[in-house]
């Protein structure tokens, strides 16, 4: 394969920003050199950035089921959602595949066999853009969550294993009042079913989530696949983290449970639509206030997935820090923490050619294309 020039672009190396040139050969990048070269695709002075690296998305359910009540075919579903990543310049994804759900009747219940079957297949014949892994979103509370998981335990795309529990009266779901706003409006819920449907999440919480927990906990160690923990509030949930020896806490609700994880060495993750937003639908923490404490080492785009890249202006613009900096949330930090640091997640010789270019015009920035391992995919 010929070599491919990129030249004239703004490299975000990892400890420095250089106007320079890239070269890459047969998916993997041969040399970084200063200076521009008469040769080769001119950036013109535009950034040039790792491909963005997104541990827990939810944007295939939402390609699955654009309005409420319609369920479009999974197979095209799955390549819209691969598209949708290449165009927001994520080149690497850990697909978040729900295995049960707080609500009765959700395809969260049913449809994770279909949807972790269209991934494995897509991957395995070129059908998608960009690399496509697993992760699995574990409801605590749902009976046969245990039983699921292990099924896949063996599945090579397998990279990240998530504790959840949307018990109303906890975690993200602290503020019962939130709670209902949110599953009223999603799950069409009626006020009068309300009730009824809390007592019964609290009931199947106290019946299957203690037991799942140690048995996943159990299953994550046992496969050698990275542990997260989901919503931690408090002390005593950070407490539990550790004790499990998780490696990723997602989504903090507190300053407390955050500050808690961060100092545990745990890698903090937070959403990027909370920053572009600026703060929580759920009426938790801000983002960006943990940001600032530098308490934060991943951002996900969780349900939107062009924030992930605006997510690191913003915060760069509200730092003062250069994006070569403020990029590690999007990049190398979740390559290391589902340990693929070691041929991706930041622009060095021998690497993947995994990479980004971007136009900041300084209202939103504008990726212009990405690249996997060497191809122009968007």
């Amino acid at each position: 394969m010929m070599e491919q020039i990129y030249t004239n672009y703004r490299l975000q190396l990892p400890n420095e920003e250089v106007l320079g040139t890239l070269i890459v050969k047969n998916g993997i990048i041969r040399d970084i050199q200063p200076g521009i070269s008469s040769q080769g695709h001119n950036g013109r002075g535009d950034y040039l950035m790792p491909g963005l690296i997104e541990l827990h998305t939810d944007n295939l359910e939402k390609c699955m089921s654009p309005r409420p009540g319609i369920k479009w075919p999974l197979e095209a579903a799955a390549v819209y959602h691969d598209r949708d990543l290449a165009s927001a310049g994520v080149t690497t994804v850990c697909d978040a595949i729900a295995i049960g759900d707080a609500a009765a009747g959700s395809p969260r219940l049913t449809e994770f066999s279909p949807m972790i079957d269209v991934i494995c297949q897509g991957q395995a014949t070129g059908r998608f853009a960009v690399e496509h892994l697993l992760h699995l979103r574990c409801e605590l509370s749902f009976d046969k969550v245990y039983e699921v998981t292990e099924r896949y335990a063996d599945n090579p795309l397998l990279s990240l294993i998530s504790l959840m529990d949307h018990t109303p009266g906890q975690r993200q779901f602290v503020r019962i009042d939130k709670f209902k706003e949110y599953y009223m409006g999603k799950h069409g819920i009626t006020s009068a079913q309300m009730e009824e449907f809390i007592e019964f999440r609290q009931q199947e919480q106290k019946k299957y989530a203690s037991k799942n927990r140690r048995a996943l906990v159990a299953l994550s160690h046992a496969k050698g696949i990275t542990l997260a923990t989901h919503d931690d509030a408090t002390i005593e949930h950070v407490q539990e983290a550790i004790e499990n020896k998780a490696l990723i806490a997602e989504f903090p609700t507190t300053l407390e449970a955050a500050k808690a994880s961060h100092d545990a060495g745990l890698q903090v993750l937070m959403g990027a639509p909370n920053l572009v937003l600026g703060g929580s639908h759920s009426g938790n923490i801000s983002a960006m206030e943990l940001i600032l404490q530098d308490l934060v080492d991943v951002i996900s785009s969780d349900y939107v997935p062009q924030s992930l890249l605006q997510s690191i202006f913003i915060i760069a613009n509200k730092t003062g820090k250069p994006i070569y900096q403020t990029m590690g949330l999007v990049n190398s930090n979740p390559a290391k923490a589902i340990n693929l640091f070691h041929d991706r997640g930041s622009l060095e010789i021998g690497k993947r050619a995994d990479f980004i270019t971007v136009h900041d015009d300084g209202i939103v920035p504008r990726l212009t294309s990405t690249v996997c391992q060497g191809k122009r995919v968007a």
